[in-house]
């Protein structure tokens, strides 16, 4: 029996794509990445004119599953498997008519945090943070990280990338990443009014808008992408990258050498 990591629904032009390994933070793996592409070819399929992305639990998403990391064999080949496999799915949420929602309740972490700023309209709970934690386990962004530069402008990416530090919502919401800062309870009512508003607006005209706003901030995403794959599979075979992940999963701090 396999495992669900992603659950999906449809109805009334609407699909809802939902993290449900809520347990474990919803980590990114290759399990969980597949369902995940395939609840987005699903809405394609379906012809959805708006896509909830949301998830379960404590955290949004913690990120990539570095204890997978890990154990793997060949550590920079299954990185960049899973990398390739996330980015498609990031591309065809960019790339899709429907306008894509997201709803942040809690912590995205790593390939979390541009997996929710993958969405054209962002909505988080007062609690929600979010932090890109790669070099500290000796990897670079990657997940669509550096799109981010679109949002949030160089130097805060720059910041957020190297340091390390959390955006709050409300941070978020300063840096025009998140369009509504909400209490936790009321989340989920706040995403119903928004894809309520969406889908009884034009379908053809919402496309056409993000369709055109996106070209002009990022012509060609997936040029970043395959960019972000081949480094962070690079720094995945290094000596900091292996120190890294090890350190993180032995919950000791890591000596980099480079």
């Amino acid at each position: 029996m396999t495992d669900t990591f992603v659950r999906y629904e449809y109805g009334a032009g609407v699909a809802r794509i939902t993290l449900v390994d809520g347990d474990r933070g919803n980590p990114l793996h290759h399990a969980s990445v597949a369902q995940l592409h395939d609840a987005v070819r699903s809405a394609h399929r379906d012809g959805a004119r708006v896509v909830v992305l949301a998830a379960e639990g404590r955290f949004f998403s913690v990120g990539g599953d570095l204890g997978a990391f890990a154990g793997a064999d060949d550590v920079a080949s299954f990185i960049d498997d899973l990398a390739e496999a996330l980015h498609r799915a990031v591309s065809e949420l960019v790339r899709s008519d429907a306008v894509v929602v997201s709803a942040v309740q809690g912590t995205a972490a790593g390939a979390g945090f541009p997996l929710a700023a993958a969405a054209d309209i962002v909505i988080a709970a007062d609690s929600a943070r979010f932090s890109l934690a790669y070099t500290k386990v000796g990897l670079s962004p990657d997940g669509g990280s550096s799109l981010l530069v679109h949002t949030l402008g160089l130097h805060r990416t720059l910041r957020l990338a190297l340091l390390g530090d959390l955006l709050t919502a409300q941070d978020a919401y300063d840096a025009g990443l998140v369009a509504r800062v909400v209490p936790a309870d009321d989340l989920a009512a706040t995403v119903d009014q928004v894809v309520d508003a969406l889908a009884a607006g034009s379908a053809t005209a919402n496309a056409a808008a993000k369709r055109l706003l996106r070209e002009v901030a990022a012509p060609t995403p997936e040029t970043a992408l395959r960019k972000e794959s081949l480094s962070i599979r690079t720094l995945a075979e290094s000596a900091d990258g292996r120190e890294g992940v090890a350190a993180f999963v032995e919950k000791r701090a890591p000596k980099f050498n480079g």
